[in-house]
């Protein structure tokens, strides 16, 4: 390879690292705010259990980094548009800053979707909307982005329901405690589900990346991508992110631990079901979906609706911000890197 081709796809390698560090931190909570709130673990167990749990999850298959890789835009279109491979750099750069940026205000958005709508921007710029593989988009992240809330809200409702009939005769404060100490292996189901989903989406960016530079024969998750994003996500893991896990854990809805249980148990089983099928789902959608269901469950009132309205308005904004983030990250740098 160029020497300068050699150097944009170190910059293309280093930024996923640096991605995937920080959809660590940013996504910690949803992983152990709920945990946390309830007071199953401490902060520092919660996120020691979480790191581990979530690099031992990103470790159980490379389905979602194979629809990030080939489900959502033309690589082959791509390559032939920019050769450099500028459009990569573009796409993690947008995600990174939406990934800060809504860090930075304590809103629990989409690392999966900033990335996902980084890639598609920086696409778009570099060789127009016919890169875009639309029934990829439309059946891999548009239909699990509006069905994964839904279910996140019905099966937590449901679940809570289910478990407040059947310990509707035992004493509030044995419950508690019982379920404080189930707590710890759904804080644990929950990062595992995590680390399934999220970590593969930067292996899918690596790994085209990898494909794209001709270092790689065919698309395929390396064993050396998958221990390093793994790594990556953990470490961002065990760093926390304790403005969203305040968001998450006490300003959506007060829980107890019966009702993090349910919330826990109920995300990290949707998210591994999208993760077998390939689907880059957000966590946090699933998680937030998952505490207004188990929250409302009792009273619609317990839920304080003017936060999760935020939550929402922000998962809707995540595609097209980082989207347009990444663009103009392109107009800059193809110039610099792309000549």
């Amino acid at each position: 390879m160029p020497e300068g081709f050699t150097l944009v796809l170190v910059i293309i390698l280093g930024l996923a690292v640096v991605f995937d560090y920080i959809n660590g931190f940013h996504d910690t909570a949803n992983a152990i705010a709920t945990s946390v709130s309830t007071r199953a673990l401490r902060p520092e167990q919660a996120i020691a259990l979480s790191a581990t749990a979530n690099f031992v999850g990103a470790l159980t298959g490379t389905a979602v980094a194979t629809t990030i890789g080939k489900g959502l835009v033309d690589e082959q279109a791509l390559n032939a548009a920019d050769p450099s491979l500028t459009y990569l750099a573009a796409a993690i750069i947008g995600g990174i800053i939406w990934n800060l940026l809504t860090w930075r205000l304590g809103i629990p958005s989409s690392s999966s979707h900033s990335l996902i709508g980084g890639l598609l921007g920086a696409s778009i710029a570099a060789a127009g909307l016919s890169v875009v593989k639309v029934d990829g988009v439309v059946g891999k992240v548009l239909f699990p982005l509006v069905t994964s809330p839904f279910l996140g809200l019905a099966i937590g409702f449901g679940f809570m329901v289910v478990l407040l009939n059947i310990f509707r005769r035992a004493h509030p404060a044995r419950i508690n405690e019982r379920f404080r100490r189930m707590q710890v292996l759904s804080a644990a189901y929950m990062a595992f589900s995590h680390g399934s989903n999220d970590a593969q989406k930067t292996m899918g960016i690596m790994a085209l990346a990898l494909f794209s530079a001709g270092v790689i024969p065919t698309f395929e998750i390396p064993i050396p991508v998958i221990l390093v994003a793994a790594t990556a996500i953990s470490l961002g893991t065990a760093a926390g992110g304790w403005r969203i896990i305040k968001t998450m854990g006490q300003r959506v809805v007060k829980l107890d631990p019966v009702h993090g249980f349910a919330a826990e148990t109920t995300a990290a089983t949707i998210i591994l079901g999208a993760s077998h099928f390939g689907m880059p789902v957000s966590t946090t959608h699933v998680i937030a979906s998952a505490i207004m269901g188990v929250g409302s469950s009792e009273r619609l009132s317990a839920v304080r609706w003017g936060v999760a309205r935020g939550i929402v308005i922000a998962w809707i904004l995540t595609i097209p911000a980082a989207g347009l983030v990444a663009a103009l990250s392109y107009a800059i740098l193809h110039p610099l890197l792309g000549a």
